[in-house]
């Protein structure tokens, strides 16, 4: 079933401040992909896919999108966007299995966490490589079933459990009636993402926060000690930590584009999805 009107019971999903603060991490990582310090979108087209209250979508025109979308099917979350910000972003009501636009017309589609939301994100994941350009760019922000602290009801091992038991667990901590989220380990995230080349940005993310305006992610000396950490480890530690990391942030191209910002103290690794 889809999860139509999301953002009238997700309150994350109003979160302005949160929000634009996701936004700020997804324009430095394409701004680092492509090479770019300012105006990291300018001149391109650019969607938002599963945009609700259009965040995100609005830090996407601001980092200077010549024309940029919302797409969702949240209608109370689409009315609110384009209210707002409808001047700057063209928000439209569609499923991501069809998207109203021609083969190869956008230039940076970004989806993030929205895979788990939806009823056949293989099909999305196909239909986004069919709009986008040969040249062009998606951004992908996936949680991990094996993330052990469930993020929209923030229960440990909640992902981990079969549907069942999932909604058990759920109505037992008088959360929700029912738990409809599907994860994926990172194992089928990488099965899912098959058609595109895809670079890892996690750990470059985790390592350097400032430098992706991440900072939230480790806050204060906390965050300043972990991120010394991280930039320090051996590769191979880190790749070892990959399938129990809670979020993966992935950059996936058609064709064989590689990442052309500046040298990173651990810098992002390709993912084999074949």
């Amino acid at each position: 079933m889809a999860q139509l009107e999301y953002s009238e019971f997700q309150a994350a999903m109003l979160d302005e401040e949160k929000r634009r603060r996701k936004a700020a991490k997804i324009v430095a990582v394409l701004g680092h992909f492509l090479g770019r310090d300012e105006d990291v979108l300018a001149g391109l087209t650019v969607a938002d896919i599963g945009c609700s209250a259009g965040f995100i979508a609005d830090e996407l025109a601001n980092a200077g999108a010549a024309r940029t979308f919302g797409v969702d099917i949240d209608v109370p979350g689409l009315r609110k966007a384009a209210a707002r910000f409808g001047e700057r972003v063209e928000f439209v009501c569609a499923d991501g299995t069809a998207l109203p636009f021609p083969d190869g017309s956008i230039d940076v589609l970004v989806f993030n966490h929205i895979y788990e939301h939806v009823v056949d994100p293989d099909a999305i994941m196909a239909e986004m490589r069919r709009v986008l350009a040969d040249d062009g760019v998606l951004y992908l922000g996936l949680g991990n079933r094996l993330g052990v602290m469930e993020p929209h009801y923030k229960l440990p091992f909640l992902s981990y459990l079969p549907p069942a038991l999932a909604d058990r667990y759920v109505r037992l901590s008088g959360r929700a009636d029912s738990y409809y989220e599907r994860y994926r380990t990172r194992r089928g995230l990488r099965k899912m993402a098959r058609g595109f080349r895809v670079w890892d940005y996690t750990f470059p993310v985790l390592a350097t926060p400032a430098a992706f305006a991440g900072s939230e992610l480790f806050p204060g000396v906390i965050g300043r000690v972990a991120g010394g950490v991280l930039s320090r480890l051996p590769r191979a530690v880190l790749r070892a930590l990959l399938p129990v990391v809670p979020t993966y942030l992935w950059v996936a191209t058609k064709g064989a584009r590689r990442p052309a910002g500046p040298v990173l103290p651990q810098p992002p690794d390709p993912v084999q999805t074949r």
